[in-house]
């Protein structure tokens, strides 16, 4: 099978795994909405904020480096593997330690249990890294559709069931402990690799040498995506923080859902080509297409969607959250194009110039931030858009470096999905208020989601965008390979 199909066949494994899990979480999520407080979601914000590092600090770059390896010996994953465990074991040490320190930073002394029995997550998923990155190499997404799947539906029932049984807070901790535990159960159980008791120093080295800039680039990373729900949290309350964390959970539902599934994708299966400059940046370039043209029209359409969506499925304490879910999914157009350019430095080999890339984006942020936080938290998410923005350039600058794909050959190839997903989701906003005035809010969310996407699909068909001509390339040519199967049977 050919590198193109083959990577494309796990796009759509991926796709279907994040669909029906991200779906899932999706129905979870409205349906804790209406059982907790805004508190409660604040409670957790708080908590994960500092569970984000120490997952980083478990991972350490060693997941990125096992998959851009050329050739990966047994040796080698082993290493990678009780490296993973160690580092989680030191990540959750030092939570365990520091939970105490935490709860005095917010003055909230709930947050010691909280911290030091959600912190557990950290060490299942120890045990789950390289398992997973094996599976990402060999592009066997089924697999790990296969064991993500009943662990979003029996951490989304146990969270349920906590909720309605007054848990609060800890429902949403039960979930994320749940889910990390039968999906790393599951993927042992589904995946091939098995380690071996063998340790390689100079294999650690080596892999470690690439890793650890990731590592501090996903730290910076962590630290300052956020660094907004820690800000919020300190100067606002655990409600106001909550409404935060609850839009940008909602953001990131769909944002996950479209690029994650193809970068976990593409990442190893471009890693494959990383010698041919040429096919790389054709490659890219498709990609890049693809990208924005589902994730373009899914953004903007949700932010002029929003009121209707709460108005339909949530109750009205959590209408508060109606602008800041527009503004984050304004500033997460930026996000596809920003983190395509960024793989090809991974691709690349060129961590250095990938923790370089996040010191200047870290540095705007924090002048960013210290000119809106004094305004509150619309201004606050007006600055994430500035820097989404801004931030682009630096990005785009190494691709035309590094595989000639130059910032004008990029406009070039997002401009016409980022024009039309504007006009049309401009035209909805604008007329959504007009609409919930006479229609009941489902009827609006409903005709006006439909009539968008339709208008967008026939347009984009009628301006022949790149996007979907690939799409139809590749439908035909699976039709006719599947012919000539049943011919030769």
């Amino acid at each position: 099978m050919s590198l193109s199909n083959k990577t494309a066949i796990g796009i759509l494994w991926n796709f279907s795994d994040q669909l029906l899990r991200r779906g899932m979480a999706s129905l979870v999520t409205l349906l804790l909405a209406r059982l907790l407080v805004p508190e409660d979601f604040g409670l957790l914000a708080m908590v994960l904020v500092f569970l984000t590092i120490a997952s980083a600090m478990m991972d350490s770059g060693l997941q990125q480096a096992i998959l851009r390896m050329p050739t990966l010996g047994p040796r080698d994953a082993s290493t990678a593997f009780f490296s993973n465990i160690a580092f989680g074991v030191l990540a959750y040490g030092l939570l365990y330690a520091s939970a105490p320190l935490i709860a005095d930073f917010y003055a909230e002394p709930r947050l010691i249990v909280l911290v030091r029995i959600g912190g557990i997550v950290v060490l299942i998923n120890s045990f789950e890294v390289i398992q997973g990155a094996m599976l990402n190499r060999a592009l066997d997404f089924r697999t790990r559709m296969k064991a993500g799947i009943p662990g979003s539906v029996v951490s989304g029932g146990v969270a349920v069931l906590l909720g309605w049984l007054g848990f609060g807070v800890w429902a949403l901790v039960g979930q994320m402990l749940t889910a990390a535990l039968v999906t790393t159960a599951l993927m042992w159980w589904w995946g091939s690799w098995r380690p071996r008791l063998e340790f390689d120093v100079v294999s650690f080295k080596a892999m470690f040498r690439f890793g650890y800039k990731m590592f501090l680039s996903r730290m910076l990373d962590v630290l300052f995506v956020n660094l907004y729900v820690l800000l919020i949290a300190k100067l606002f309350s655990a409600s106001v923080a909550g409404l935060f964390f609850f839009a940008e959970r909602l953001k990131e539902l769909v944002i996950n859902q479209l690029v994650t599934a193809v970068q976990n994708v593409t990442f190893p299966a471009l890693a494959s080509i990383q010698a041919d400059p040429v096919r790389l940046k054709s490659a890219y370039r498709q990609i890049l297409q693809v990208m924005v043209y589902l994730l373009f029209p899914a953004m903007l359409l949700l932010a002029a969607l929003a009121e209707p969506l709460f108005l339909t499925l949530l109750p009205s304490r959590w209408l508060a959250a109606v602008p800041y879910l527009q503004l984050m999914c304004i500033a997460a157009v930026m996000y596809p194009l920003s983190t395509l350019n960024l793989n090809v430095l991974k691709v690349k080999g060129r961590s250095d110039l990938f923790l370089g890339l996040e010191i200047v984006k870290k540095v705007l942020i924090c002048a960013v931030l210290a000119v809106t936080w004094r305004h509150g938290v619309m201004a606050i998410l007006i600055g994430q858009i500035v820097v989404a923005v801004v931030s682009y350039i630096p990005n785009a600058w190494f691709s035309r470096e590094l595989i000639n794909y130059s910032i004008r050959e990029q406009l070039a190839d997002f401009l016409p999905a980022l024009l039309l997903a504007s006009a049309v989701a401009g035209t909805t906003w604008w007329a959504v208020p007009a609409l919930l005035a006479i229609w009941p809010a489902p009827v609006v969310l409903v005709v006006s989601g439909l009539l968008a996407g339709a208008a967008y699909l026939l347009l984009s068909c009628w301006l022949r965008f790149a996007a979907w001509q690939y799409g139809a390339g590749w439908i035909q040519e699976r039709l006719s390979q599947r012919k000539v199967g049943n011919t030769a049977c």
